[in-house]
């Protein structure tokens, strides 16, 4: 996220991202409508738009202490699909397992614990929902051509109704590499756009890109390919000097305004800029 987007706007006025819709020149342009902060110890890690428009925002102080207590030490971008919360936690280096929390509108929560296979990371980045609300996606850091998926916890009838054992369904599998992605979610069946941390600029041109993910059907419980590619560099903009950090992204389909996170270097990173586009 070094550069600002500047790429010309080509929308048309009968344009609908949630419904999947392009323009004539092709898939439909982001641009840029606003920047806010938050709180980066109270919401660094992630966000999601609620129904009605406001936004649930994740921290390190969010993590409950019965939580932390059991070793889950760290919180992810979360989700909201049909008034409950989807929260992706981690666990220490040596951790052998990973957890999804899912809080239900009445405010009860209930906590699926995921063995890890062999070779799959103990990293848990992200959760997003697939919008029938049966799937969740969710990632590892590092380099992966994968993106996993579980029978989305708690909705999906699959899964026990007051938390327990859960197992990955199966996977995306990705046409090219994508490196410490921060957070993914729908924009529509068949689209995830997703945000990534990889300032190497090995993978794609731009660095800490902004990447969507073309899939060839709605996700439906088979293996399916994506197709990657970068749309943008996210902004890096501070008065303070040194590295940045990309964090979570969020796409509200009722107003069609996708956010991103970022944190800023040094003494400036105790506030996140979320940058938003229509």
């Amino acid at each position: 996220m070094k550069r600002h987007f500047l790429t010309p706007v080509c929308l048309l006025a009968a344009l609908g991202l949630g419904a999947g819709t392009a323009s004539a020149a092709g898939d439909p342009q982001w641009a840029e409508s606003g920047t806010a902060y938050t709180d980066t110890l109270g919401g660094g890690q992630g966000l999601a738009a609620r129904a009605d428009g406001s936004l649930l925002y994740r921290g390190l102080a969010d993590i409950p202490l019965d939580l932390r207590i059991k070793g889950w030490n760290h919180v992810g971008d979360p989700d909201i699909a049909q008034g409950h919360v989807f929260d992706a936690y981690q666990g220490a280096d040596t951790a052998t397992s990973k957890m999804f929390a899912v809080t239900t509108p009445a405010g009860k929560r209930y906590e699926y614990v995921h063995q890890l296979n062999p070779g799959e990371k103990l990293n848990n980045s992200f959760a997003t929902v697939s919008p029938d609300a049966q799937w969740l996606v969710a990632g590892e850091w590092g380099e992966q051509r994968r993106l996993q998926v579980f029978p989305a916890p708690l909705l999906n009838p699959a899964t026990p109704p007051t938390g327990g054992d859960l197992k990955e369904a199966w996977q995306i599998t990705l046409d090219q590499p994508v490196r410490d992605i921060q957070g993914c979610d729908f924009v529509t069946d068949t689209r995830l756009i997703c945000a990534s941390n990889d300032a190497s600029g090995t993978l794609f041109p731009e660095i800490r890109p902004l990447l969507q993910v073309d899939l060839p059907r709605k996700v439906d419980g088979r293996p399916m390919t994506g197709a990657v590619k970068s749309l943008f560099a996210l902004p890096q903009r501070s008065v303070c000097t040194g590295t940045f950090e990309t964090e979570g992204v969020d796409y509200d389909v009722n107003s069609g305004t996708l956010r991103a996170q970022m944190i800023p270097p040094g003494v400036c990173a105790v506030a996140t800029a979320v940058y938003a586009y229509k």
